[in-house]
């Protein structure tokens, strides 16, 4: 029996043919933050879904938690800005309150890079945004996970072998799972999540047949989700407790709001830290555009959220992707910066010591001595 048997009226998991994943992925830059983006999980926490269904003599599966999610643009500005750990700037000249300490901060590097599967790098900053999701995901669990998962690798689960057969330029049956017509590609974050896939297989008396596993940079698979007509993104199913379906629209969203060229702020951030990082990341800011967080004042006057430390350094807050300005839960809106748009924002400001980096979390703060390139493009 073929490892992925289709069933018409199942809520089972059956085989898609899909192209593989493309090299590329389009994008534009987010300018208008006027709308509101908001996620709720509206269903209960799911079992296990199998991912290969036999025709018959197998427990039904258990629905697919749903995700209701109303996404225009990224952001909602309020009427005044609420800084957690950092402050608004106001255009009125408002003081800042000093950033949290920084054990409270977020962790500054990504966890150490594991491999449960030998060769298979788990995307552990994913791991840990689901690992950390409540019973009941509200928005900010949502684009939380978003947002990490526009990192490092995913994986796709796929029947035969996909080598040979994206060799032989031909479409590969990609796992996924099927619920109330809707269809989910099923992503997986590493190894042990495609191990407890296999495991709910095996206890579903699934029967032999060769499979693979494909590895592609994240937006890669996100696009192929986009392009194939898929209904979400249902991301390491098997893994009660740690598991959560993205709504299309919000991946859709993700991906073309981003910068052109895919996530290369956030790549480098989630990578390996070297000494070399921090220039990296300066020479990338003469290239790729980020957002700030703008919000008003009571008064009405528009600010970015600065973060300020004890000792009276002021860093403006810069962010690789919208979804990094939802992260921090103040309700202040993603503004799109070009590069030279920053260097003019720092050269007319000497008072700032330098810039924080998606604050979030992995972050990296940079002092204008690195940031002397961009600061040149003001002219």
């Amino acid at each position: 029996m073929a490892l992925f048997s289709r069933r018409d009226k199942s809520d089972r998991s059956t085989p898609e043919t899909a192209a593989p994943a493309a090299d590329e992925t389009g994008g534009v830059d987010a300018t208008d933050a006027e709308a509101s983006a908001a996620a709720a999980a509206d269903s209960a926490s799911a079992g296990p879904v199998s991912a290969d269904a036999p025709d018959a003599g197998a427990p039904a599966a258990a629905p697919v938690p749903h995700v209701s999610i109303s996404v225009n643009t990224f952001g909602h500005g309020a009427e005044t800005a609420r800084p957690l750990d950092s402050a608004l700037a106001a255009a009125s000249g408002d003081s800042a309150a000093p950033a949290a300490p920084a054990s409270t901060r977020p962790a500054a590097t990504a966890p150490a890079a594991t491999e449960a599967i030998p060769g298979l790098a788990d995307n552990v900053l994913l791991q840990a945004a689901l690992a950390a999701l409540p019973d009941e995901p509200q928005s900010a669990d949502i684009m939380n996970v978003m947002r990490q998962a526009l990192q490092g690798q995913l994986y796709l689960r796929a029947q035969g072998d996909a080598q040979a057969l994206i060799a032989a330029g031909q479409g590969l049956n990609l796992a996924v799972t099927t619920y109330q017509d809707k269809r989910f590609l099923l992503v997986f974050s590493g190894g042990d999540p495609m191990r407890q896939s296999v495991a709910a297989e095996a206890a579903a008396a699934v029967v032999d047949s060769a499979t693979s596993v494909v590895g592609q940079a994240a937006h890669n698979v996100f696009r192929t989700a986009v392009d194939s007509g898929y209904d979400g993104v249902y991301l390491d199913h098997a893994n009660v407790g740690a598991r959560l379906v993205l709504p299309i629209e919000l991946v859709q969203k993700a991906l073309d709001e981003g910068a052109p060229v895919p996530f290369e702020l956030k790549a480098l951030l989630s990578g390996e830290r070297t000494e070399a990082t921090a220039a990296a990341v300066a020479e990338a800011l003469t290239r790729v555009p980020v957002w700030v967080a703008g919000g008003k004042d009571p008064s009405g006057a528009i600010g970015l959220a600065e973060a300020r430390t004890q000792t009276g350094e002021r860093r403006i807050e810069v962010y690789s992707h919208p979804l990094e300005v939802i992260a921090m839960g103040r309700g202040n809106s993603p503004l799109a910066l070009t590069p030279a748009q920053l260097g003019a924002t720092l050269a007319s400001e000497p008072a700032l010591t330098g810039i924080v980096v998606d604050p979030a979390g992995p972050w990296i703060e940079l002092d204008r001595d690195v940031l002397a390139p961009v600061i040149a493009l003001a002219g």
